[in-house]
């Protein structure tokens, strides 16, 4: 009994002093936003390898993913409900879910895990310790470009994931069903809000810089040379993962 209770004690210490280290790196790098403009090519560089090179990724968790919304929402609606309204239940599910939490969920694997693993191993062969004697603050250099391209890129890549996912559920919609596009668009119009997207769009914001701040915080972390970079890159991946469907439910529980 004693030695869970110390277990648990230690664990939930722990816990509480990661958050508070998160808490402190997500400060520091914000500080540094003042000096964006002198930080530019760096932050043009993560914008880059962040953003426009998982397009291709996104696009195609983003098509199938609205086929099987598609497939899913047309079985749940035979018999009960004209397919005339697949349009509109689809493009809500993506708006609203499919979109932000799918995409985030692909850039924690590509990218995520990609960061912890690129800034532990600059920790474990002492490349940031280099930084530091040349007087250059590694949350400067490595961080805030990486967390300001996450906040920024990843509402992007949704924008493309919402809108390939639509056709590729209006293409299911059409091969399985023969449903004419007026019809399958048209319900997509008449029930179009512009607060289901910017509700995606929010959540995106947070999830990208939740992703880029766990993967920084977990390689600053990293020690025991190749074997420790090989574990943050697991741990940076399973963290964000898990913090993405966390901050998922509280915002739709405050959007909602």
């Amino acid at each position: 009994m004693t030695s869970f209770v110390s277990a648990l004690g230690r664990r939930t210490i722990n816990f509480v002093s990661e958050t508070g280290s998160v808490f402190i790196l997500f400060y520091k790098s914000i500080r540094y936003l003042k000096q964006l403009w002198a930080s530019r090519s760096l932050v043009f560089s993560q914008m880059l390898e962040i953003g426009v090179n998982s397009i291709p990724l996104v696009l195609f968790v983003g098509v199938f993913a609205g086929a099987v919304a598609s497939v899913q929402t047309a079985y749940q609606l035979k018999g009960y409900i004209s397919y005339n309204y697949l349009g509109a239940a689809t493009s809500v599910a993506i708006f609203i879910e499919l979109g932000p939490v799918l995409t985030a969920l692909v850039i924690a694997g590509r990218v995520g895990a990609s960061i912890a693993a690129e800034i532990g191993t600059m920790k474990v062969t002492e490349q940031i310790d280099a930084l530091e004697s040349l007087a250059i603050d590694p949350i400067r250099y490595l961080a805030m470009p990486r967390i300001f391209s996450g906040f920024i890129m990843i509402p992007l890549l949704t924008v493309f994931a919402d809108f390939i996912g639509i056709m590729g559920a209006y293409a299911v919609a059409w091969i399985n069903l023969d449903l004419p596009p007026e019809t399958f668009f048209g319900s997509v119009k008449e029930f179009f809000s512009i607060l289901n997207v910017m509700s995606g769009l929010i959540k995106a914001f947070f999830f990208g810089g939740v992703t880029a701040i766990i993967g920084c915080y977990v390689g600053f972390a990293t020690d025991g040379g190749a074997e420790g970079v090989g574990k943050s890159t697991i741990r940076a991946f399973v963290l964000s993962s898990a913090m993405i469907l966390l901050n998922d439910y509280i915002l739709s529980v405050l959007l909602f």
